[in-house]
């Protein structure tokens, strides 16, 4: 097969050894080739400019700039281009987030089966969604009104730290009886009876991370 008739691959993660095993998968398909290797955002968005492949697949926990930022100044610079999120977390926050990017797939790295990452990257390139089967009933039943901002968000870290309402109000430079506006909101979004369940859903969600 001619390499201009292969699906051409553009893999950013930032472990090596995980890289080389994703760029052999790819390699070892005779109708897909990998054209660029990244090991962070602003390496992938450089070479995505560069080699402009049919999809390229991003993990999304990448040092300094994730991979769904780097998704979304992609998206922006290059409309079409076609990307498939690789990531560890499948909390709906999570993959919310990556199609919010622009991203057109998601794919877990606990489910590590070569045939399902190929899949997905085929149904990417083809401008197909790629989402995983245990998490579309969740996503699909996700309230935008549910959404946080980002100050409930940074709140919901503060609280998952042990800061009081008045030490949250310091660090914030707001009112404690902000906070405590906010947190009557964050509790209401997340269906949580009180700031530990709202830190354990929060966690389950994708929308904080530990």
């Amino acid at each position: 097969m001619k390499s201009e008739e292969k699906i051409r691959v553009l893999i950013a993660d930032d472990h090596y050894i995980v890289r080389m095993g994703l760029i052999a998968v790819v390699n070892s398909e005779p109708d897909m080739e990998v054209v660029a290797e990244a090991d962070n955002g602003d390496q992938a968005f450089e070479l995505y400019g560069k080699h402009k492949p049919d999809v390229a697949l991003l993990d999304s926990r990448m040092p300094g700039k994730s991979g769904v930022q780097t998704a979304a100044e992609i998206k922006n610079k290059f409309p079409s281009a076609r990307i498939l999120i690789l990531s560890a977390f499948d909390g709906v926050d999570d993959i919310h987030k990556a199609f919010q990017a622009g991203a057109l797939g998601y794919v877990l790295k606990k489910k590590p089966s070569g045939e399902r990452l190929i899949r997905a990257l085929r149904a990417v390139a083809a401008g197909q969604r790629w989402i995983p089967d245990e998490v579309s009933s969740r996503l699909a039943a996700r309230k935008p009104s549910e959404d946080l901002t980002p100050r409930e968000i940074h709140i919901l870290n503060e609280i998952a730290k042990g800061l009081t309402n008045k030490e949250i109000a310091d660090v914030l430079g707001i009112a404690e009886y902000t906070v405590k506006d906010h947190l009557k909101h964050i509790l209401a979004k997340l269906h949580a009876a009180d700031r530990t369940e709202a830190v354990t859903v929060a966690i389950q969600r994708g929308a904080i991370h530990l």
